[in-house]
């Protein structure tokens, strides 16, 4: 059956080469998240000046750390002299300055090139313009985020503009007060998937009831297979008996303080494209972000982030985690569904009804 002769009641989705294809990917780097803002790093990972982590951002491979003066900084971890990678961990701390270990040129936390072998014998090289190349950066939600685009899009047009798409107003996202909330588990999950599969896994439930089968007990209007994302401001009530969003509908924890009582007992999905999901409930929020890394490979990060980090929060901590991944087998399915993508050269039928 092709996609032109789907029933009104099925979606069509993309055709098999666009999960498969690496040229496709290649652009999808290119023109989306070298383009894009992109969420990296959670702020609080970067606790003090020189304090640093580097992302892979498309084909880019960028830097970000704390300045001195407090603000986060961003730039590509490239050396200026021969292109060497200037920083090869992933994380860590300097105490004044990023050394490129090939040649020894030195960039201080602002990125201003400070020294570098035979620097004083070439007046010509202006430290200012040889420095660090910046990338565009803003914090938002206790997060940093970054675009490589030379005029990045609007921040508050395309990233916030997806929560008022969704919730009505950014004051609704505000009331769990994201930024100062503990971070209570981490979880990391290497996908061998392509990015857009978890995409459309996220915002669809039309596979709640076979593999989340727990989940739509503790939101019950799941189980009809609708997750609706576009419904502006809805969000999923808990069912009658159920406490509160655990795996079991037992007792969470507390009510963040600045919920209102309207987003009491409630369950909200949001989607910042290209690679963040948002799950709001009353006592916590789950926050991933997704790092493609090659046409059949994504990581992705989840954190469950509390009000309060105390005793019973922590032994909590595992009732509370729902991840995208779930309990039925999730991830193995996605990844199924990847090697579906491989085995088909036309496109894909739509899952799930209109």
């Amino acid at each position: 059956m092709t996609t032109t002769s789907l029933p009104p009641s099925l979606i069509a989705t993309l055709p098999g080469e666009y999960y498969t294809d690496p040229e496709v990917f290649a652009l999808e780097q290119e023109r989306i998240f070298e383009t894009m803002w992109f969420c990296v790093a959670r702020a609080g990972e970067l606790e003090r000046p020189g304090s640093f982590r580097t992302y892979q951002v498309g084909r880019e491979s960028v830097l970000v750390s704390r300045a001195r003066d407090g603000s986060v900084k961003a730039f590509l971890n490239i050396c200026r002299h021969r292109g060497a990678k200037l920083c090869t961990e992933e994380s860590g701390e300097v105490k004044r300055a990023f050394q490129c270990p090939y040649h020894a040129w030195t960039y201080g936390l602002d990125g201003k090139l400070v020294a570098a072998p035979n620097l004083t014998s070439m007046p010509d090289i202006d430290r200012t313009a040889y420095g660090l190349v910046k990338v565009h950066v803003r914090e938002w939600l206790g997060y940093v985020w970054v675009c490589l685009a030379d005029t990045p899009p609007s921040f508050e047009g395309d990233i916030m503009g997806e929560v008022v798409e969704r919730l009505g107003d950014v004051e609704s996202i505000d009331r769990y007060d994201i930024d100062s909330l503990q971070v209570g588990r981490r979880i990391t999950y290497d996908v061998r998937a392509n990015w857009k599969l978890i995409i459309e896994n996220f915002m669809e439930c039309y596979h709640c009831a076979t593999i989340h089968p727990e989940l739509t007990e503790v939101l019950p209007e799941f189980a009809d297979g609708y997750a609706a994302q576009y419904y502006v401001g809805h969000g999923a009530e808990f069912g009658e008996d159920v406490q509160g969003f655990t795996v079991d509908g037992s007792e969470g924890l507390d009510r963040i303080p600045g919920v209102a009582e309207e987003q009491d007992r409630r369950y909200y999905a949001i989607t910042v494209k290209p690679q963040v999901f948002i799950n709001l409930v009353p006592d916590h929020v789950i926050f991933h972000r997704m790092y493609p890394m090659a046409v059949d490979r994504t990581i992705v990060q989840l954190l469950n982030l509390f009000f309060i980090f105390r005793p019973r929060t922590v032994s909590r901590t595992g009732s509370l985690t729902w991840g995208f991944a779930g309990r039925g087998g999730g991830l193995r399915l996605i990844m199924c569904s990847d090697q579906g993508a491989r085995d088909q050269d036309e496109g894909r039928e739509g899952e799930s009804a209109a």
